[in-house]
């Protein structure tokens, strides 16, 4: 896990951001990015130690998935951390992909100092002018890129535990939004709140019917 890590390392790079996002696939609230910096010796030394296991937030518990983000969220002499979102307005006006790498801009932004160079999970990012390697399955890869993901992930079911509080009917609290059964039932009963994606089929569809513009397709016999 730490193998993209310590190739940077040994050519005189020490500033290495790893970039993960929670929220591409939901039908509601926003996208989230997280991007964290190690000091090398910390990562070095924790690995076998608070982060041993640390690895894909989707592979974890709820409870250590929790576990890690206070622990380093409670190290930041060692552990820089940038947090960047794209709301739903973003998400439907420019399409998930263009939202998903505003939002892993944005964390880079909030960083406390320009990285040396990124590890994104998954495809590149053409937008990040620094230098950058992007890893599909980074996050089951590197240390640095779990590391955003765990944080990315815990930041947006928060956020999606407070969106369950405005609007209760829809059970974020439960899918965090994505498409469950019993989410796609609540949209059609209540049709979508402010924090759906107006853009997503599940989303449209459901508007449409209950606006009587859906187009009925009947099968030939």
């Amino acid at each position: 896990m730490l193998t993209f890590e310590r190739q940077l390392w040994n050519r005189g790079l020490k500033q290495i951001a790893g970039i993960d996002e929670a929220g591409r696939g939901p039908l509601a609230g926003p996208v989230v990015a997280a991007s964290v910096v190690f000091s090398p010796a910390f990562l070095e030394k924790e690995q076998n130690g608070a982060l041993s296991g640390l690895t894909d937030s989707k592979k974890l518990t709820p409870a250590r998935r929790e576990f890690y983000f206070k622990f380093l969220m409670s190290q930041r002499e060692h552990v820089a951390v940038g947090i960047g979102f794209a709301d739903v307005s973003e998400i439907d006006s420019l399409n998930i992909l263009k939202a998903t790498n505003l939002a892993m801009i944005r964390a880079l932004q909030n960083l406390p100092f320009v990285p040396e160079y990124v590890l994104v999970d998954g495809l590149p990012v053409s937008d990040i002018s620094l230098s950058c390697t992007a890893i599909i399955g980074g996050d089951s890869k590197s240390l640095t890129i779990a590391a955003a993901s765990v944080i990315a992930k815990v930041v947006r079911d928060d956020y999606m535990l407070q969106l369950d509080k405005l609007y209760p009917e829809y059970g974020f609290r439960m899918h965090k939004g994505y498409g469950t059964f019993s989410h796609i039932q609540a949209l059609f009963e209540f049709g979508p709140c402010p924090a759906h994606r107006r853009s997503f089929r599940p989303v449209r569809e459901s508007m449409a019917i209950r606006t009587g513009t859906h187009r009925k397709t009947y099968s030939h016999r």
